[in-house]
């Protein structure tokens, strides 16, 4: 997913009142309008305004999603008057000299962005008197109905435009029910809508008609206040994700074969990070982790294990930078195996289906009770993904869950950073710790003897941060 689609999500999102929570102290959208359309009758009746022509009804195969209770379909032409766009006569000077008034193209929006604050070009005020013209006041939205449809602009400033354009401007009736900048966001979702309401010219054309039918999603408006906020605050975050992407694809074109297993590659073999002297050495941090082991095997917080051998030359598989260390994974982290309790299936269908309940490759069902409550790794024991790896091996568990006994319970004390053990994990062939080939199964013996690049802890958060940052799926590969 590149960002526009992941603003397209977001944009979807807030759209079909998935962005923001809905709340009963807001109202309703219905209530909002039933208010407007009383009060309309009262002008219409003391003759302050004309009665217009009503749009007609919206059907429910007009309703491309389901909205929250709250909410309204209403036509955009209800709420919004469509103003359409002239282009004055080039050759008649008196309509550009003295020109005063904005008129508004799309070399404007390709200039300056969706904000518009000026205008390229201006006409004269004899243009608008003589011709079709009408000035788009200030907080309006602009809509390209020809040509380069689905293009969209928010005007700072009153202005005109040509006839590319409509402006959408919300009718005066409706200011206390509309937020201009809500319309702005639902606009930027109209692209493909008005591709199919194009009609069958040389060029895409949508008429003001087919603009006014357009429906659009009501909430109430302190709602359309929080969703327009909301998705302000996620932008720079999308921002990110967009350099993070571009970093990426660079990478992609790098190693095209498996971007992702060159990125945990070079991440395990100390090549995604500098190294730097004030983080020490990891030989003084594996000294730090084995006094901390003593003191909790002291305390009777974990068992004593068997010492596990020196590794052998033969065992390291790569180069790692001087002050990192090989070590093993028995001899780093903590293993919890025993505090799991496998449940049958017959035992689980009696079960309320809240925590979640862990297997092999991640979450297989829910129960009504948990064992633990804190982040953990878990890694695959058994089943084929050991070896066909379609999913992770290692993965995070966190907040209140069960475990079965096909998943190996791993914990670590404050000397080393989880994911970083997990990404490694993920990222090496566990072919020669696997016994069996109906049942592959990776036990507790095997996983401990598994040889770990080790460096000093804050690498390893600054090489998780990395991996995270250049690896759009990373948080689901920890959370699977």
């Amino acid at each position: 997913m590149n960002a526009q689609d992941l603003k397209n999500s977001i944009l979807q999102l807030a759209i079909q009142g998935k962005l923001v929570k809905q709340r009963e102290e807001e109202g309703t959208a219905k209530e909002l309008l039933e208010k407007i359309e009383a009060e309309k009758k009262q002008l219409i009746k003391e003759g302050k305004i004309k009665k217009q022509k009503e749009l007609p009804e919206i059907q429910e195969d007009e309703s491309p999603f389901d909205i929250p209770e709250s909410w309204e379909w209403v036509r955009l032409g209800t709420v919004c008057n469509i103003i359409n766009g002239f282009t004055p006569s080039k050759s008649n000077p008196k309509f550009w000299n003295n020109a005063t008034i904005p008129w508004f193209t799309i070399a404007d929006v390709r200039s300056q962005g969706r904000f518009i604050n000026y205008t390229e070009q201006s006409i004269s005020e004899e243009a608008i008197s003589k011709n079709s013209d009408r000035i788009v006041p200030k907080d309006s939205i602009l809509l390209c109905c020809t040509a380069s449809v689905g293009e969209y602009a928010y005007t700072n400033i009153a202005l005109t435009t040509n006839q590319q354009f409509n402006g959408l401007v919300i009718k005066d009736e409706y200011g206390g029910v509309v937020h201009p900048m809500y319309v702005y966001e639902f606009a930027k979702t109209l692209k493909r809508t008005l591709l199919l309401q194009a009609g069958k010219t040389t060029i895409n054309f949508v008429s003001v008609k087919k603009v006014s039918n357009i429906a659009i999603p009501l909430p109430p408006l302190e709602e359309q206040k929080r969703i327009v906020a909301k998705i302000e605050e996620l932008m720079p975050y999308v921002d990110k994700y967009d350099v993070a992407y571009s970093e990426v694809e660079e990478l992609n074109k790098k190693f095209p074969e498996d971007m992702q297993k060159s990125i945990l590659q070079y991440a395990i073999q100390g090549k995604l990070v500098e190294q730097r002297e004030e983080d020490g050495t990891a030989e003084d941090l594996y000294k730090q982790i084995q006094e901390e082991k003593k003191k909790l095997i002291k305390e009777g917080k974990i068992k004593k294990t068997k010492t596990l051998p020196e590794i052998t030359e033969d065992e390291i598989p790569f180069d790692i930078p001087e002050n990192w260390k090989w070590v093993r994974f028995g001899d780093i982290m903590i293993n919890r195996d025993s505090e799991r309790i496998p449940l049958s299936v017959s035992q689980r269908e009696k079960l309320d289906k809240i925590y979640d309940y862990y297997g092999a490759s991640g979450v297989i069902d829910k129960v009504d009770k948990f064992i633990f409550d804190e982040k953990l790794m878990l890694i695959g024991e058994d089943g084929a993904n050991l070896l066909t790896r379609s999913k992770p091996i290692a993965f995070l568990a966190e907040g209140k869950y069960w475990v079965n006994n096909h998943a190996h319970v791993i914990d670590c004390g404050d000397y080393i950073h989880l994911e970083f053990v997990m990404y490694y994990i993920n990222a090496i062939s566990l072919a020669k710790y696997v016994t069996g080939t109906a049942q592959p199964k990776m036990n507790q013996a095997n996983l401990n003897s598994i040889p770990v690049p080790l460096p000093p802890l804050p690498e390893q958060k600054r090489i998780v941060e990395k991996i995270e940052e250049l690896l759009p799926y990373a948080k689901q590969l920890i959370k699977w």
